[in-house]
């Protein structure tokens, strides 16, 4: 049964890598519970500017600017196009310089344009705007690798899920906020609408700067320390407990001493950092206060796979086009993709077929598809941890690809149906809901288990392919004009014939070590 004390009590954590074995969600002062807190509240201000625009978009901005339903389309696209670009970048920079800069980087790059939505007054100024502000989606990447790092394999999948659910639940606030302060400065501060709406971007500005800083002051890097320190404190705590080692750190620095091996987790070949132990009489038996009791192998395989290292590029293409990371993407493409194509006409969507909800009642709407992230992202999550505890990691992955063929089969009844009578429509797009965002955190529940060695490059690679998924859907929106149901159907073929083709491939690949 659970523990209830385990949300703000001091979590027990890993020996070797100091990873906590549980979430203290509810207790921001002690540091797991604080980089808990800044991951998904992060993410959360991030999604709401970069989703800031479609709740404006439809009415009040495109008749301010003159747009056309094309325009409006290509501008979602944009922004895609842009997050897609920094997701990239982002895995390979949170290998390098750490998640939490990477984090508070995207963070502080994306809140320039989104001071600067006042200057737009045309559909070209509106098309760059939105590609600068689509670096805040990039802020997913450094979220989830900083969550990996922070919690074990036996919760990482509940504390991604949260994390990426609480975050993803900015898509529906910003259709409750935006309208509403536009509302406000409207009736209230006696703005007209050309001014009102430039004014109300300057609020998620300020919101999205002290969260950043806020996170440079408050947290760390990693649990021991500073990044660039954090395979000296592995080989420091291995030593504690009765493990020798050595590391190179640096191509051609020693840190400590050379080591004999010649592999790199990944099993190729690598002049950059390697580790190498044994076992030697432990210095000092009994463990540690909050250590969790694990054996001596599994801090080997621990040490040896699951510490990040800046690969080289050969192993980073390895990672990238491995069978286990196309598994990823092509699931991640599939359900956070669609997630984002609708939640930019979800709103539209109603309002052509419920017109008398205009577009503050249509919002409110479409902000339940994005809210309801906070309960079926790390419901997803969550099962991703009991299955594994029980059926391992095929368990994780069926797990993965059964909801996306759920999702696939409301997705396609909305097609088929396209619902005119509210309770039909609501309850189908809860439906696809619960099975498209439980899918998004059964996904990043398998990621950290997938070349951990590497966990920024896999977690760029995924993200990324959320982007191109919702960047391909958003395309074909643009190309159906107002035939939204007609898309849906077309995403619901989609996901059930990807997630199918890919269901044969092993989770991680042969002979991985860690992970496990």
């Amino acid at each position: 049964m659970f523990d209830l004390a385990l949300l703000w009590k001091a979590p027990d954590v890993n020996p070797v890598n100091r990873k906590a074995r549980s979430i203290p969600g509810l207790n921001p002062i002690n540091v797991y519970g604080r980089v808990f807190f800044f991951s998904w509240f992060g993410f959360m201000i991030a999604f709401w500017s970069w989703y800031a625009f479609p709740p404006l978009l439809s009415e009040t901005i495109a008749k301010d600017l003159g747009l056309k339903q094309s325009d409006v389309a290509n501008s979602n696209i944009v922004a895609l196009t842009a997050t897609l670009l920094v997701r990239l970048v982002a895995g390979p920079a949170c290998d390098r310089f750490g998640p939490r800069r990477t984090f508070a980087g995207c963070l502080l790059l994306g809140s320039i344009p989104t001071a600067l939505a006042g200057a737009v007054v045309n559909v070209q100024g509106l098309l760059a705007l939105r590609f600068f502000v689509g670096i805040l989606g990039g802020s997913f990447v450094p979220c989830q690798v900083w969550s990996t790092g922070f919690f074990d394999k036996n919760v990482v999948g509940t504390a991604n899920a949260l994390t990426g659910g609480f975050g993803n639940a900015g898509g529906g606030i910003t259709y409750f906020l935006m309208p509403a302060v536009f509302d406000s400065l409207v009736a209230d501060r006696g703005l007209t609408p050309h001014v009102a709406w430039r004014v109300t971007f300057i609020v998620p500005f300020i919101c999205i700067v002290v969260t950043a800083v806020s996170m440079l002051i408050c947290c760390p890097d990693t649990p021991t320390g500073k990044w660039s320190d954090r395979h000296l404190a592995v080989q420091q705590n291995l030593a504690s407990h009765g493990i020798s080692g050595a590391i190179v750190d640096v191509p051609g620095e020693l840190t400590d001493r050379a080591t004999t091996g010649t592999d790199s987790p990944n099993g190729s070949g690598s002049d950059e950092q390697k580790l190498g132990f044994e076992a030697v009489e432990p210095k000092q038996p009994g463990g540690f206060a909050h250590e969790a009791q694990i054996g001596e192998q599994q801090m080997l395989d621990t040490a040896r796979g699951e510490v990040v290292v800046k690969p080289s590029f050969r192993e980073a293409m390895h990672v990238v086009f491995s069978a286990q990371t196309l598994v990823l993407a092509g699931g991640y493409f599939c359900s956070f993709g669609a997630e984002l194509a609708i939640n930019s006409i979800l709103g539209s969507y109603y309002v052509k077929n419920f017109p008398y909800l205009k577009q503050r009642g249509s919002g409110n709407w479409a902000a339940m598809f994005g809210l309801l992230n906070v309960v079926f992202r790390p419901l997803g999550g969550v099962c991703s941890d009991l299955i594994y505890k029980r059926a391992g990691l095929w368990g994780k992955k069926f797990l993965i690809h059964g909801v996306a063929i759920f999702t696939g089969v409301f997705a396609i009844a909305i097609g088929l149906t396209d619902p005119h009578n509210q309770h039909n429509m609501f309850g189908l797009v809860a439906g696809m809901a619960l099975f498209m965002e439980a899918g998004n955190g059964a996904n990043f529940g398998l990621v950290p288990h997938v070349h951990p060695h590497a966990n920024g490059i896999v977690s760029g690679c995924t993200g990324a392919s959320g982007n191109l998924g919702g960047i391909v859907f958003a395309i074909i929106f643009r190309y159906n004009n107002k035939n939204y149901h007609k898309v849906f159907w077309i995403i619901g073929v989609m996901t059930i014939a990807i997630n199918l083709s890919l269901s044969w491939i092993r989770p991680i690949p042969k002979g991985q070590i860690g992970g496990r």
